[in-house]
């Protein structure tokens, strides 16, 4: 891959990882509050009805669902930029054919190529 090509692909992870990073931090902040009431900006002293309490660890549960698949996809862009210094990247951590420009677009943290991201997926790799 050509150094401008490989630039341009560092710049693309680098403001990837820096957005995601604000986003985990606002949904951490969000998922782990004290307590009800400043969670779900309610203003009620009101005894807590058993609904309300499922709703809320619904609510805490889906956010940290969603940390998790931020965390994911930080490690693969971290991943991508440490072979972009390996002079590696856009190979497939698999197979170590060429990952296609047009994969490496849509996803420029891909370790895979197609083909062994199916495999990955079927859990064959």
């Amino acid at each position: 891959m050509r150094k401008d090509e490989l630039d341009r692909f560092r710049k693309i992870l680098t403001l990837k990882r820096q957005l995601l990073s604000g986003d985990m931090t606002t949904l951490q902040a969000e998922a782990l509050r004290k307590n009800r009431q400043d969670a779900s900006g309610d203003l009620s002293n009101m005894p807590i009805h058993m609904a309300d309490i499922g709703s809320d660890n619904y609510e805490q549960e889906f956010a940290l669902g969603l940390i998790e698949g931020e965390e994911v996809t930080l490690r693969e862009i971290d991943e991508a930029l440490k072979r972009i210094d390996e002079g590696i990247y856009g190979t497939c951590r698999n197979c170590a054919k060429k990952i296609p420009a047009p994969r490496l677009r849509a996803k420029p943290h891909a370790p895979y190529c197609i083909e062994c991201k199916k495999l990955e997926e079927k859990g064959l790799l």
